[in-house]
């Protein structure tokens, strides 16, 4: 059945008492907890995670059924301003950072001989049910693909502003809507016989795929970490073309469809392109204009590495031991409840 894609997807299941009680406070049958409550949570477990996504969410499309003005209810930007202090405290103390951008993106240039991430799981060993449920994880981020950065646009200035508006136009497709990458990863999950639907594998992603969508939206809702996003958008333009050959080379190896091994086709030459476009426009751009903010864009680019390691941990620690990465393994998920 067609699916509306206008339409925001359903609150998701709790995973605890913080994110039950904000999928309540939208629904308008709770309370939400006092601010302290965030403290005491694990940072990267699922109950923050998701409580924080399901603030996050309402500056995207929402969810079915909870009122657009939910998004700027000061009660709830209070609560998530203590998620975030949490979840920003523990990116900045598990990062390992490096002295400087120069030092920063140079790593990112030069792939270890025996690197062994999912991206190589995936070329050489990975089953289709494999690349079902990575295309599921990753579906919370890429079918709004480059929304989160979206939001660093009025932050910028200048020359960083228009190197990144380009990049930017690019993966919306560059005036042709049949190339907009949310909706040819759209057509990759089809191919893979997945619910092609915006947000319905939520409850079935993992607690490390939501801290990435997270990260993103934080850096990008707030002015002030808006070296940090630069330094994420780098990280993931810069190591995205080698990584997507190797998942187009997965896609091609185990028939997963023309639409499949087209998505990631495409990411290699566009972002072999957007790489040095960041690298020498946006980044160098930003720092000519406010050094001060070096700091942030390492800062950005290593959380990228640190929280990018912590779901190929997951996924690979899954997948070696036979055992799917999803919370709720495909098949067995809940259908989605259509709300006209």
């Amino acid at each position: 059945m067609e699916t509306d894609r206008r339409q925001g997807p359903q609150p998701p299941s709790a995973r605890g008492p913080l994110s039950a009680a904000v999928r309540d406070h939208l629904r308008g049958t709770g309370p939400l907890p006092r601010p302290e409550a965030a403290a005491d949570a694990p940072a990267y477990g699922d109950d923050l995670q998701l409580a924080l996504y399901q603030c996050y969410e309402l500056h995207y499309r929402g969810f079915a059924g909870v009122d657009p003005e939910r998004e700027w209810d000061p009660g709830l930007l209070r609560f998530r301003a203590a998620l975030e202090e949490r979840f920003l405290a523990a990116l900045r103390a598990g990062t390992r950072v490096h002295e400087t951008v120069e030092d920063a993106v140079a790593e990112l240039l030069v792939e270890p001989a025996d690197a062994t991430g999912v991206s190589h799981f995936l070329r050489d060993k990975g089953e289709l049910w494999h690349l079902r449920e990575y295309a599921a994880q990753r579906s919370l981020y890429h079918l709004k693909e480059a929304d989160p950065h979206a939001w660093v646009l009025p932050r910028l200035w200048g020359r960083p502003k228009a190197a990144m508006a380009a990049v930017e136009f690019d993966e919306f497709g560059g005036g042709r809507p049949d190339r907009v990458h949310a909706l040819l990863f759209a057509d990759l999950m089809a191919d893979l016989g997945l619910d092609t639907t915006y947000g319905r594998y939520l409850d079935a992603a993992s607690a490390e795929t939501l801290t990435i969508v997270n990260m993103m939206s934080l850096f990008g809702l707030h002015r002030s970490l808006r070296g940090a996003l630069v330094g994420h958008f780098a990280a993931v333009e810069i190591t995205s073309s080698p990584g997507s050959r190797r998942l187009a080379e997965a896609m091609r190896r185990t028939g997963a469809g023309p639409a499949a091994e087209h998505f990631y086709d495409e990411h290699v030459e566009a972002d072999a392109v957007h790489e040095q476009i960041v690298r020498h426009e946006v980044i160098a751009g930003l720092l000519e204009q406010e050094p001060h903010l070096a700091p942030d864009v390492i800062f950005g680019i290593d959380a990228t590495g640190h929280v990018e390691d912590l779901l190929a941990a997951r996924l690979l620690t899954e997948w070696r031991a036979g055992r799917s990465s999803l919370r709720v393994p495909l098949g067995e998920e809940a259908e989605p409840a259509h709300v006209s």
